[in-house]
C-alpha cells in the first residue's frame, strides 16, 4: 500500500460518516479516525521495508472535516445557483426501478419534496432516494449503474 492509496483511503472514510475504520494487513495497520473537528490517521508498520515516512506524510495531508480535498477545482457561478440532491448512502445508482421500466427523473423534469428521483443499492437492498427540495432537475452526475459514496452529489437542481 502506497502513500496515495493511504491518501484515497483517508478521503473515502471522511466523507462515508464512520467515526473509525482499522485496517490490517500482513506488514502495516493503519486506524483512521474521523470526527467534526479533524481526521487522525494513526500507522503501525510492522516490518523493517515499506514507507517510514509514511506517519510525517499523512499528518500533512489536507482533509476537511467533509473529506473532501482543500485545492477543489472551483464551480462555475452558474453551478452556484443550483442545489444538489445528495446520496444518503454508499451502494450503487440506478435511475430505473427496473431494466424494463422508464428511468425516474430525466433532465427538466420538474421535482418536490418526497419525488423519488433515483435507487441506490447497498447490500442487495434498493433503497428509493426522494427529493428534499423543488426544482427542476438540470444535471445527472452519475452514470446509471455506478456506484456513490455517502453525501456524493447525484443530481443538480434549479430551485423554483
Amino acid at each position: 500500500m502506497d502513500l496515495k492509496d493511504i491518501q484515497n483511503l483517508i478521503k473515502f472514510v471522511a466523507k462515508s460518516g464512520a467515526s473509525e475504520v482499522k485496517l490490517e494487513m500482513e506488514d502495516i495497520k493503519i486506524t483512521i479516525k474521523t470526527g467534526v473537528e479533524k481526521t487522525e490517521t494513526t500507522i503501525v508498520q510492522q516490518s523493517p521495508q515499506g514507507i517510514p515516512q509514511l506517519q510525517g506524510a499523512l499528518q500533512a495531508l489536507p482533509v476537511t472535516p467533509s473529506g473532501e480535498s482543500t485545492n477543489e477545482d472551483s464551480v462555475s457561478g452558474k453551478e452556484n445557483q443550483y442545489i444538489e440532491i445528495t446520496s444518503p448512502i454508499i451502494g450503487t445508482f440506478y435511475r430505473r426501478p427496473s431494466p424494463d421500466k422508464p428511468v425516474f427523473v430525466e433532465v427538466g423534469d420538474i421535482v418536490t419534496p418526497n419525488t423519488i428521483v433515483c435507487m441506490v443499492e447497498a447490500m442487495k437492498l434498493f433503497n428509493e432516494i426522494e427529493s428534499e427540495v423543488s426544482g427542476k432537475i438540470v444535471k445527472i452526475l452519475v452514470e446509471d449503474g455506478t456506484p456513490v459514496e455517502y453525501g456524493q452529489p447525484i443530481f443538480l437542481v434549479e430551485p423554483i
